[in-house]
């Protein structure tokens, strides 16, 4: 007597779908391509806001700048003169206040070549 009317198979998944516990969710971009890394940025904010979820964002945070100065001469003699190279890491937030399954709906989305994600969750509600 596998189907006994007694533990009807669906009920328990649908209690389970009404009660998702939602998390407040941070996602940090990091990239030195700012075009690639807006882009990835309007793709998620947009796949949160077709979920109806709370966004905030994107936050732009202060662009990281590594600088490397060093001599072209190889050897030492000749003019000084110096390269000057330089690095630029941005840096996005996006906050949201949404169920994890669907965060990982929304972040498996195509994400650019050179683009960090990194995705944390606040459990602390």
């Amino acid at each position: 007597s596998m189907a006994s009317p007694a533990f009807p198979a669906s009920p328990p998944q649908a209690a389970a779908k009404q009660q998702v516990d939602y998390h407040r969710i941070r996602i940090t971009l990091t990239s030195r391509n700012v075009r690639n890394l807006e882009k990835v940025c309007a793709d998620l904010i947009k796949g949160a806001m077709d979920q109806r979820l709370k966004v905030k964002g994107p936050v732009r945070l202060p662009t990281k700048t590594l600088r490397i100065t060093t001599r072209k001469s190889p050897c030492g003699e000749g003019t000084n003169t110096w390269d000057r190279y330089e690095m630029r890491i941005h840096k996005r937030l996006i906050d949201l206040h949404s169920p994890s399954e669907v965060v990982k709906q929304i972040t498996s989305i195509s994400i650019e070549p050179g683009v960090e994600v990194e995705v944390t969750i606040a459990h602390n509600n």
